[in-house]
């Protein structure tokens, strides 16, 4: 059962899909050197863009923010109720 869900979209992503894998997975190897079970799990492409999920409720608010601050964009991420799993999304549009 994925802890997160992120979703990138948007018209730069189409152009840069294999830049922002590198990210999120850069950014899934720092992280795992504190946590080691704080992982990506699945990455599928498709409509709308990318979605990915996580085991961890930290990871996607980690990878959308630094989409965000490299890239610009627009990040957002929502947490449940019970803080027990988060959905983030990135978007930028050109």
């Amino acid at each position: 059962m994925p802890a997160g869900e992120i979703v990138l979209q948007g018209t730069f992503l189409g152009a840069h899909a294999d830049e922002a894998l590198r990210v999120l997975r850069n950014i899934e190897k720092a992280e795992s050197k504190d946590h080691p079970l704080h992982r990506i799990m699945n990455i599928r492409r498709g409509s709308p863009g990318l979605t990915v999920t996580t085991t961890d409720i930290h990871l996607p608010r980690r990878i959308v923010h630094a989409l965000e601050a490299s890239w610009g964009g627009e990040a957002t991420i929502h947490y449940d109720e019970s803080a027990h799993f988060a959905r983030a999304s990135w978007e930028r549009n050109d």
